[in-house]
């Protein structure tokens, strides 16, 4: 990581800081310090011990766990203006990672040193109230993301994806690993199920790319509540 100047208004970008006492904020911008992290950089891993508290100004991190046999599955993605749960139930809990946040791209956040990040969690209640309405959020878009891998069907779940990547577009620069990853399955029942949208007519594949030939049938499927 490397320090850049500090950027005084970044408080202003998430709006629950952005409502905190003059004293807070002033505290927080005194002894932050933003960072700057390049594409592909692994953020944090399991065993470390989370040093700061993190709020992404720009960018994307993804976290994911990865089991021992080597299996992974993407947990959620970090967007600007998110602090990371995991980081926030670390410090809570004094306690390691216990799963991966890789930068997707080039990445700008400002570091909240931990003994900040306890003082103002004991000491302001507007803070406190920050620091777990973002907790509560995205515990509950985790067992969302739980009973999707748990309960829906593959090939639902994979249309969605496919549509979500998408963004509009026609191709999506991807792979059959990086699918498994999203979706939390094994790669072989990704190749299969594209194998059959492509034998449906709903895509066509080359390497590194899918292209979608049939969204309407993909967004049929995707909006199927199993």
């Amino acid at each position: 990581m490397t320090q850049v100047a500090q950027t005084d208004a970044w408080i202003e970008r998430f709006a629950g800081l952005s409502r905190l006492e003059p004293a807070v904020k002033d505290l927080l911008l005194a002894r932050s310090r933003i960072l700057t992290v390049p594409s592909g950089t692994v953020v944090f891993g399991p065993g470390k011990s989370p040093e700061n508290m993190l709020f992404l100004l720009d960018g994307t991190v993804r976290v994911q766990q990865v089991s021992d046999t080597g299996r992974e599955i993407v947990l959620y993605r970090i967007n600007a203006g998110e602090s990371c749960v995991l980081t926030t139930a670390c410090l809570l809990a004094y306690d390691d990672y216990s799963a991966e946040g890789i930068a997707e791209t080039d990445v700008q956040a400002a570091a909240v040193p931990r003994d900040v990040f306890d003082e103002l969690v004991a000491q302001s209640k507007s803070f406190r109230s920050f620091v777990f309405a973002a907790f509560s959020k995205r515990i509950t878009d985790l067992f969302l993301m739980v009973d999707e891998v748990a309960f829906q069907r593959v090939d639902v779940r994979l249309a969605q994806k496919l549509i979500a990547l998408s963004g509009g577009a026609d191709s999506i620069e991807t792979t059959h690993q990086k699918l498994s990853v999203e979706l939390g399955t094994a790669r072989e029942v990704i190749s299969r199920q594209l194998q059959e949208f492509q034998r449906r007519g709903w895509i066509a594949q080359s390497r590194g790319t899918v292209t979608l030939l049939d969204r309407a049938q993909l967004e049929n499927l995707a909006d199927k509540n199993i």
